[in-house]
């Protein structure tokens, strides 16, 4: 049996616009299967898999008609997530589309993140125009806004709509399979850091790598390790560590708790090193929380304002990660670049402080448990100094070695 678009709305409210956006994908030439996961009573349009259905393979009991409407949709988002995983697996779908408005796409863009990268995923929602990370996540969710709600086919939800259903046809008719003869290795980059990563990369890639470069961002960090935790990254030089940064002292593009974990847990051959902590990032300098209006500060341009690092934070940033290092049971190396952590760091530039650069990598020496296996290596280099960018080679290779 051939795949199919899975086409997902609440069919309670949102029937007649779903059904409508299921028959342009199939004028397109698209198997579709529609899927109600309405929990707001009787469905005005019947779908191909019913509310019901998708409700079985939750875990919170009955989910329809449920007085308490905000944990029905998260427990409905609970059931649709292990329904599409399922029939994924089964190599039913191609792709999913969804329609919804701010409770509609906080039920199914949950869903669509925990299928693979590379499936096609489109949700066309009446909140696609704000600030949509909490929708998309680290995922490759695509978000369509619907400029009018989605209740009722007007002349502007029909075209978009249809726009949606096409750019969903092309997507499944022309899909692209992730896939390389090439070992995958992620890198993890910042704007302050690109020399030392190119540098890096054009190393790596005439010996046969396939590089993939994440902007450490937050988002970018979660998504390499949710490649890594896919299988589909092979090792990794995970050298702009900042987003420990701004996860500790409060940025805007922080890490969670459990960075790092999914290389742990991989085993997976793992250089890393100290990019750009010697900053924490926020928005415009009228983002910058009062607390902190005293530090040392850099605008990057109109949108990012950069805080450096002090001595106390720098020593908390490095016994976090010690203590995450020290819970490798495989091969992992800590390259320390002495003379300074971004291109900010450096003599006559706004971060240059080696007092506070010591008490970071004073705090890992002192913290880490060293052994054959887990090593820290300092040079006295700058982190964009071509030559480090050639350790940081170097030692991912003598890690990869059979």
């Amino acid at each position: 049996m051939s795949a199919s678009v899975y086409a997902i709305a609440t069919m309670d409210t949102k029937g007649r616009e779903l059904l409508y956006t299921a028959d342009r994908l199939r004028e397109a030439g698209v198997s579709v299967v529609t899927v109600d996961v309405g929990t707001g009573g009787e469905p005005s349009v019947r779908a191909d898999v019913s509310a019901q259905t998708v409700a079985e393979f939750g875990c919170s009991g009955p989910l329809i008609d449920r007085p308490d409407r905000g944990p029905a949709i998260a427990a409905m988002g609970e059931a649709l997530a292990r329904f599409l995983v399922s029939e994924h697996g089964a190599g039913k779908v191609a792709g999913v589309i969804g329609l919804g408005g701010s409770g509609g796409t906080a039920l199914i863009t949950p869903a669509m993140r925990a299928l693979p990268i590379g499936l096609p995923k489109l949700m066309v929602s009446t909140v696609a125009s704000g600030d949509t990370a909490a929708y998309v996540g680290c995922s490759d969710v695509c978000m369509m806004h619907s400029v009018v709600d989605v209740a009722g086919l007007n002349a502007v939800l029909r075209t978009v709509l249809a726009n949606a259903a096409h750019a969903m046809a092309g997507m499944v008719k022309d899909a692209v399979k992730i896939e390389s003869e090439r070992p995958a290795l992620g890198l993890t980059m910042f704007g302050l850091t690109t020399p030392c990563i190119t540098e890096a990369r054009e190393e790596l890639e005439p010996l046969g790598y396939d590089c993939l470069i994440f902007h450490a961002t937050g988002a970018g960090g979660r998504a390499m390790e949710r490649l890594v935790a896919s299988g589909l990254i092979q090792g990794l030089l995970d050298v702009t560590t900042t987003e420990v940064a701004d996860y500790l002292i409060g940025g805007v593009f922080p890490c969670s708790e459990d960075r790092f974990e999914a290389q742990i847990a991989a085993r997976i051959p793992c250089v890393i090193s100290l990019g750009a902590i010697d900053m924490v990032n926020f928005g415009g300098f009228s983002t910058v929380p009062e607390k902190f209006r005293d530090r040392v500060f850099h605008q990057h341009n109109a949108q990012v304002t950069l805080m450096r690092t002090t001595v106390e934070e720098n020593a908390r940033i490095g016994r976090w990660i010690a203590e995450k290092l020290n819970r490798w049971q495989s091969p992992v190396s800590l390259l320390i670049p002495e003379r300074g952590l971004s291109g900010l760091d450096a003599p006559g530039q706004p971060f240059y402080d080696p007092e506070a650069d010591a008490a970071l990598f004073d705090a890992l020496e002192a913290t880490v448990n060293k052994t054959t296996e887990r090593t820290i290596r300092r040079f006295p280099l700058h982190i964009n100094d071509p030559q480090f960018a050639r350790n940081l080679v170097h030692a991912y290779l003598e890690l990869a070695q059979p």
